[in-house]
């Protein structure tokens, strides 16, 4: 340990301090034909060769910065989606205070008269370490929650367990604006289920993520980055929308921001409100020694809930000179679930015929409130050199209740019932400093990071016995988990004619302890573990011409278990199915390796390969006496993974985008459940698309889908082919200050999550339906400051790009 330690302290401070005498910053700003600056457009600095020396994307402002040596001529070549790209010289000059101004121009036609339509939004931007998911650019997003948009995002895809896989890889580490939420299961479902899109501003997915990131997640990272307005003056948006699938469902939201002089403060206000269901159907089969069926049991269960949530998001971001800046954020979220349920189990023989039916009526609640504030300083020593610093604390409180009644209808027979209690808490302090410096070829960072997760779960069950009730300590247990996280990182990039090659490395200390109290029943359990490892990331490109781009990558990662994973509680399902954690659940490591190439920037295939050690998998457990499966998490054994990846960007003409992505995967998934077995292998692809249309006089539109064909995650699971197709049109209203939009979501009702459950000597057909065809109406109206000054500005294309940068 001593050992690890003093290398990564080499690592850390024996790179020096870099020069930056021989260095100057070229800024670019990119502007549209009149004064109007430019979002989301990507900026090359080219040598004069023209090499390809580094690439930025502009923010709202449309200013981008490069540190270069001195004693070099670059070129500037600027292109986006809609625009004649262009390619100018950068003056050899001295002045730092000014910048290199760029003007595009709209590929524009001209119809009785000067007609300028505004460009479309590129709905995804691929970068060379991420792919960007811009939210406000698709229509059909609008009324639709973060989950159904992740569903909707190249690559990514979502199991019935609300299990998130990214290009075919299960295990993502879910961030929202940059910070772990720590929650997982049907807890991150909901919070995810309960944010409106209205509130992000773009998704970042990034299955290679750098060192300074968590080395979390197999599959890689997906950060939602809300919205934050840095418009000058006072702007604002509202948002209205209603849905109407087979229940209606309603959300609104407000963001407001005020920036003058060195300050700017925000508040975002957001409220969904749904009524929901679960239509469920599964056919479980037992089977005798000898393999012939000894009976049946088929249970088809229907659940209707209502449920909202309501989210804030607010703070103070203070500029203290031209090199310093601090801020400080308060976020918040309500949210509540209350379903009502009905299943029916009837058992029958081996010919089908019933022997018993047993009724089962369910209420089952859940609240959770969330509330956090986070701080975060930036200095710039030199144009260089930039320290930052973050430290946030984030706290959950959730309760949860469960009331189940099971009547036997044939033959008649007494009433089984139990209720529980089910209250939690987490609390969570991070904190991180990071460190990085440019100079010539190069950019070096480095940095630390601790984080504390305290929880308190608790399960109180009671059970009717004789008319009364009486405690179940059989399934009541209360369970208290500490874990910490220390972590240092280092990373350097070097940037030079045709190449751009970066290395890191991460180290990583956690330390657990859990308690299970004890009770009648179940007697004190104590267990800790500790583990430390080092997790190395490479990636090299090189710009063979101004066509073609290679790419490699690699790196390793871990996947701990969730703490509510851990705790080995019973969460009843219904009279014959539970599920339970796992106390001695290990981590999970994953070796990844990637190997791309891009044509003209908008084609982009690759192959990749991962391979898993103690590879997490959902595991199912009979109780051949009763009847009953359990489910639980465990390690059982390894899995690889060998995918083909192709995304395409493209404009055919002046007004579509497309986008659109496959990936195709080999699995094999090799392990044992108890005794027995499992060795799988499947070939899976799934299919995403994109289509954004820039219709005539201020009309948009938008086809999008997605579609999976067979595919599993889990040793013992394998899900049928599911996919969905959504339409959307918008039109512009009151000088482009407003936008109504009519969508349609699941347009054939196609979106069923079937598929089958082998456990031992048993295995179960299901199919899951939920409120998925749904249309929403709703209506956007943007107000302010900057909206005042887009009336004035030349030319109707600008109005819209000051529109959209806005939102980020």
């Amino acid at each position: 340990m001593r050992n690890v330690l003093f290398l990564i302290a080499l690592f850390l401070t024996g790179m020096g301090e870099l020069s930056a005498q021989d260095e100057r910053t070229i800024r670019i700003q990119v502007r549209l034909s009149g004064q109007t600056a430019m979002a989301d457009v990507t900026v090359a600095l080219l040598k004069k060769d023209s090499s390809l020396f580094r690439t930025a994307i502009t923010p709202a402002d449309g200013k981008v910065a490069f540190v270069v040596p001195h004693g070099h001529d670059y070129l500037v070549q600027v292109s986006r989606i809609g625009f004649i790209t262009r390619v100018q010289p950068v003056p050899s000059r001295e002045d730092e205070n000014e910048h290199v101004i760029v003007h595009l121009d709209t590929a524009a036609t001209l119809l009785d008269g000067v007609t300028v339509r505004a460009p479309i939004r590129p709905f995804v931007q691929v970068l060379p370490d991420k792919t960007i998911v811009n939210v406000e650019a698709g229509v059909t997003n609008a009324g639709a929650s973060a989950l159904e948009v992740l569903e909707r995002s190249p690559g990514v895809t979502i199991d019935r367990n609300g299990q998130i896989s990214l290009k075919g890889r299960p295990q993502v580490l879910i961030l929202i604006d940059g910070k772990q939420t720590q929650l997982a299961g049907t807890d991150l479902q909901n919070l995810l289920a309960g944010m409106n899109a209205s509130q992000i501003a773009e998704i970042e997915l990034m299955d290679m993520p750098p060192a300074r990131y968590d080395a979390a997640g197999n599959a890689g990272i997906i950060n939602i980055k809300t919205k934050k307005n840095r418009q000058k003056g006072f702007n604002g948006s509202f948002n209205a929308g209603i849905a109407q699938g087979r229940y209606p469902k309603y959300n609104k939201s407000l963001l407001l921001n005020y920036y003058r002089g060195k300050v700017n403060t925000f508040f975002n206000y957001s409220f969904n409100t749904a009524e929901y269901i679960t239509d469920l159907y599964a056919l479980r089969t037992y089977y005798r020694p000898d393999g012939s069926v000894s009976s049946y049991l088929e249970q088809p269960y229907f659940t209707k809930g209502f449920g909202n949530t309501h989210t804030i998001r607010t703070g103070i971001d203070y500029t203290i000179n031209t090199r310093t800046s601090m801020g400080l954020t308060l976020t918040g979220t309500a949210l509540k679930r209350d379903a009502r349920g009905r299943a029916t189990a009837f058992w029958m023989n081996d010919m089908f015929q019933a022997d018993s039916t047993i009724v089962t009526e369910s209420h089952n609640t859940h609240r959770l409130k969330q509330g956090g504030v986070s701080a975060n300083f930036r200095h710039a020593f030199s144009a260089s050199r930039e320290l930052t610093a973050d430290v946030e604390w984030v706290g959950y409180s959730i309760r949860g209740r469960q009331n189940f009644e099971n009547r036997k209808i044939m033959p008649a027979g007494n009433i089984d019932a139990s209720t529980g209690d089910i209250p939690s808490s987490i609390g969570i302090f991070s904190a991180r400093t990071d460190y990085k410096q440019t100079t010539h070829h190069w950019v070096w960072e480095t940095g630390l990071k601790t984080s504390r997760v305290n929880t308190d779960n608790e399960a109180s069950y009671l059970m009717l016995q004789g008319g009364n009730w009486v405690p179940d300590f059989g399934k009541s247990n209360h369970f208290l988990y500490r874990e910490n996280i220390h972590a240092a990182y280092s990373s350097l990039a070097y940037n030079k004619n045709k190449w751009n090659v970066q290395g890191g490395l991460r180290y990583e200390y956690t330390t657990y302890r859990a308690k299970q109290l004890g009770n009648q029943v179940n007697p004190d359990s104590t267990f800790d573990r500790t583990y430390h490892s080092l997790f190395p990331t490479v990636f090299a490109s090189y710009q063979a011409d101004s066509l073609h781009q290679f790419s490699i990558s690699g790196g390793r990662r871990i996947d701990r278990p969730v703490f509510q994973k851990l705790n080995p509680f019973v969460f009843i399902i219904n009279k014959y199915t539970y599920q339970q954690g796992n106390p001695f659940l290990l981590p999970q490591y994953t070796w990844n390796v990637e190997l791309s190439h891009t044509y003209r920037g908008m084609l982009t295939t690759g192959v990749n390969y991962s391979f898993s050690n103690d590879y997490f998998s959902q595991i199912f457990l009979t109780d051949p006496a009763t009847g009953t499966i359990s489910y639980t998490d465990g390690n059982v054994g390894r899995m690889q993974n060998l995918g083909v990846s192709v995304g395409l960007q493209l404009s055919p003409v002046r007004w579509w985008s497309l986008s659109t992505q496959a990936d195709y995967n080999h699995k094999r998934l090799a392990g044992y459940v108890g005794a027995d077995y499992y060795a799988r292998s499947i070939n899976q692809l799934s299919i995403s698309m994109n289509n954004q249309l820039q219709l005539a006089d201020g009309w948009t539109g938008e086809l999008s889908g997605f579609y999976i064909t067979r595919n599993q995650n889990d040793l013992q699971e394998v899900l049928n082919p599911t996919g969905q197709l959504s339409a959307g049109i918008a039109r512009q209203l009151w000088g482009k200050r407003a936008v109504v939009r009519l969508t349609a979501r699941d347009i054939f009702y196609t979106q069923i999550m079937a598929g089958q459950s082998y456990f031992s000597r048993s295995e179960e057909y299901f199919k899951l339906k939920r409120d998925t065809r749904v249309f929403t109406l709703s209506f956007t109206w943007r107000f302010g400051q900057s909206v005042q000054s887009q009336r004035q500005s030349s030319g109707a294309a600008s109005d819209e790009i000051n529109r959209v940068g806005s939102g980020n």
